[in-house]
């Protein structure tokens, strides 16, 4: 480490022991125009050994405690860094070099893990239902949605996951390491728009060494760290993952899509399905033509691609004219079948008028209502019929399709004989 680097670290470490409490805003706001103090802190983070680095870690243990957002944001951008040094270190089993930092990860776990009242909190996530629109999908463009009885009783219904309550932790074992760390990385991930490009750089070169260590890929990569495997779990690669998507959208394209690989990688050697799922879908969706503009300043976002919105309806979409659609095709297939039956009879039967009741409708949509003259429609269209056939020689068409309605009208009538629901026609037979 240069002289002028560890200057610039002991003098950041004098000016907050002797700063009053009134003056910590102004003080947090001051770091940013300290240019040369945070690679000189990474500095001494990746040196294990330095004498610097206990003093450095309780300082930013400090900054966290103390509450105001922007020294809690400083002391989050080293998370990366701190945790590789830690699984480092843990790996190598020299556990006397790495007291300082796990104390430090495990101080800012125990105060993340509770609120101002120090109880325990409970963490909430609202799952979107995929019947309402949102930034990711049009409920339109998935299909038609059956509407039965539970999709209807499940309509509008929301699904809450809970995490929490956390337990306290005093110190690292094998069992709770990755929990912790875990953790620490979903605060790192709420606080992402306010990380910089070098500690999104740290986060990549993180997830791609924990993935690649032990493994023949760390030949490719060419990288002369540890040789040792790293344990992980399927919850902490997640979580680097939606680190690395925020990176990739944010400048850090070629480092974010190593570490990308790197991690779906390893999450197929070790078969975790979730990671998978979060990495694939992730590299699915995103485009090299919208990732290759290396913009590192301005508003921090994530791309996402909005499903365009159609304004076409569904075919299978159910409404009034589809019903009436359906009912048609249906009147119109049992009017077949009837003609069909009628002209295998070949008998000729009679004309006999067994729907004169006032209200009813022919099949064909005409009415019965009585005309001013006393006559039915019906009777009218017969006689119509008839003069038509004697004084037209076209009449005969006409005959066909009164021949056709009798037809129609007696197989009605012997069907509501059979079932017994047809006394008007009877008594009028």
């Amino acid at each position: 480490m240069l002289a002028m680097d560890q200057g610039v670290v002991e003098e950041w470490l004098s000016e907050f022991k002797t700063l009053p409490d009134s003056a910590v805003s102004t003080y947090a706001a001051s770091l940013k125009d300290k240019g040369a103090l945070v690679p000189a802190l990474y500095k001494v983070i990746r040196e294990n050994y330095s004498d610097l680095l206990e003093p450095v870690c309780h300082q930013l243990f400090e900054f966290y405690r103390s509450g105001e957002p922007q020294l809690q944001r400083f002391t989050l951008q080293f998370l990366p860094e701190l945790l590789w040094s830690l699984l480092s270190v843990s790996a190598a089993r020299d556990p006397h070099t790495s007291g300082c930092i796990e104390a430090l990860l495990l101080g800012i776990y125990n105060l993340e893990i509770v609120d101002k009242d120090g109880q325990s909190k409970v963490l909430s996530f609202t799952v979107p239902s995929l019947s309402k629109p949102s930034v990711y999908h049009e409920p339109s463009t998935i299909g038609s949605m059956a509407l039965t009885e539970g999709a209807l009783a499940n309509h509008g219904l929301s699904r809450v996951v809970y995490s929490g309550p956390h337990l306290q932790r005093e110190t690292f074992t094998a069992q709770n390491r990755f929990e912790v760390l875990t953790f620490l990385l979903l605060c790192y991930n709420a606080a992402l728009s306010y990380m910089s490009s070098t500690s999104l750089q740290s986060l990549c070169q993180l997830s791609s060494r924990v993935c690649i260590c032990g493994y023949p890929r760390q030949q490719m990569r060419r990288y002369k760290g540890i040789n040792a495997r790293l344990t992980v779990t399927s919850e902490f690669l997640v979580q680097l993952i939606t680190g690395i998507h925020y990176a990739l959208c944010n400048g850090e394209v070629d480092l974010g899509s190593k570490a990308l690989d790197d991690v779906l990688y390893r999450a197929q050697l070790e078969l975790f399905p979730e990671a998978l799922l979060v990495g694939n879908a992730i590299k699915s969706s995103l485009h090299s033509a919208a990732l290759k503009s290396n913009n590192k300043e301005g508003a921090r976002s994530i791309q996402v691609e909005i499903t365009p919105t159609s304004s076409r309806i569904s075919r299978n979409a159910v409404t009034s004219l589809s019903i009436r659609g359906h009912r048609w095709k249906r009147h119109e297939n049992q009017e077949v079948c009837v003609d069909g039956e009628a002209a295998v009879g070949g008998v000729a039967i009679p004309e006999i008028n067994v729907t004169g009741v006032s209200g009813d409708r022919m099949p064909n949509g005409d009415s019965l209502r009585p005309r001013p003259d006393g006559r039915s429609p019906a009777d009218g269209d017969m006689m119509g019929a008839t003069s038509e056939v004697s004084m037209d020689p076209r009449g005969h068409d006409s005959s066909i399709r009164l021949e056709v309605r009798r037809q129609k009208s007696v197989r009605r009538m012997v069907e509501n004989e059979g079932s017994g629901s047809a006394s008007t026609g009877r008594n009028q037979y």
